[in-house]
């Protein structure tokens, strides 16, 4: 395309009248159009017991779009690893590294991605603090455990005597292995990918503040540990394309009155239609919340669009974006299709490359 670099971010959403078998394949049809456009990445969330998003486990998904595509890097946007086993993930991710070798990216958070009640069942019962406190050294484990080599885990002595040291290994005969991104949206993640050396990405399209103080403490931190190199990042924000600007702003607004409901309690339920979302009326409160999010949204026809990522991209000193598409479906769309998305990535790299 440009020089700026563009990827994607998908939830998976679910709306209205949709099947989740729907969902997926209207999202295998966005991952085709991705990879055809020259997207560089495609990165999946996991998110659990919701009626409105469909990504709930991240290495499914990524082994069904890498399968249906060709030349795009799929990746997890990321996997919450506090509510799995390392090795399980380490295994996942080998597998479908060894499946399409160079394509596969494993970005890992540490939120819970549900309501606390999924969040207990995920997690056994662990608490956050003991996730936090187990974060780090699980990272460090999956990077092992992924590595061809494997790792050596030293089990716990009993009666003063030494535990029994043994390999372990995701894959049996791995040639290589997928980078691990870091994923927050605070300091925590910022600090620790610093000082292990690793990519970072900060949940711009979802919090939207401290960006620039998150992204320079990387930055800083990860020129104090002394690493070679240069410190990987990139930017994701939200974002609805359409010939005009007024049509943009409309497909985007079902996917605004969603977020209205899950920061104010409301029913989260499945996404609502344009039509539905055009006839719906906000409370003056949630009116001002509404414009305080789309603030930070990129919503335009494409010279709009394209003008304000490159502006950010400078802003951020970033050369990659990563675009959530936002917009919405209409009641006359086919329920296995998501023409307007599709539209917004198509419209987005017709405008960067013009």
């Amino acid at each position: 395309m440009t020089d700026l670099a563009l990827s994607v971010l998908d939830l998976i959403p679910v709306r209205s009248g949709q099947t989740t078998a729907q969902a997926l394949a209207a999202s295998t049809r966005l991952a085709r159009t991705a990879d055809a456009l020259g997207y560089r990445r495609y990165w999946v969330a996991e998110h659990h017991n919701t009626r409105a998003v469909a990504s709930t486990n991240p290495p499914v998904l990524i082994a069904m779009l890498a399968a249906a595509t060709e030349r795009i890097r799929v990746g997890s946007g990321g996997v919450m690893l506090p509510n799995h086993a390392p090795l399980v993930v380490a295994e996942q991710f080998a597998l479908l590294e060894a499946a399409h070798p160079g394509r596969i990216d494993l970005g890992i958070g540490r939120a819970p991605g549900t309501d606390p009640v999924t969040n207990w069942v995920l997690r056994q019962g662990m608490d956050e603090a003991a996730a936090v406190q187990r974060f780090e050294a699980n990272v460090e484990e999956v990077m092992a455990m992924m590595h061809p080599r494997g790792a050596a885990i030293t089990l716990p002595g009993h009666g003063g005597r030494p535990g029994r040291t043994q390999a372990l290994l995701a894959t049996p005969e791995a040639v290589s292995s997928p980078p691990v991104w870091l994923l927050g949206s605070s300091d925590f993640s910022a600090r620790l990918a610093a000082e292990k050396g690793l990519p970072y990405v900060f949940a711009h399209h979802f919090s939207g503040h401290g960006t620039a103080e998150a992204l320079s403490l990387y930055r800083h931190g990860w020129r104090l540990a002394g690493h070679e190199g240069e410190p990987t990042t990139f930017l994701t924000v939200n974002v609805a394309v359409a010939p005009t600007a007024e049509e943009a702003e409309r497909l985007a607004r079902p996917h605004l009155l969603s977020m209205v409901a899950l920061r104010t309690g409301g029913e989260f339920g499945p996404q609502a239609t344009v039509e539905q979302a055009a006839a719906t009326e906000l409370s003056e409160p949630h009116r001002l919340l509404a414009a305080r999010m789309t603030e930070r949204w990129v919503v335009g026809d494409p010279a709009q669009v394209a003008a304000r990522l490159q502006e950010l991209a400078r802003e951020f000193g970033v050369d990659e974006v990563m675009v959530h598409p936002v917009a919405g479906a209409s009641e006359a769309d086919e329920p296995d299709r998501s023409p307007a998305r599709e539209q917004t990535l198509t419209l987005l790299a017709e405008a960067l490359a013009a």
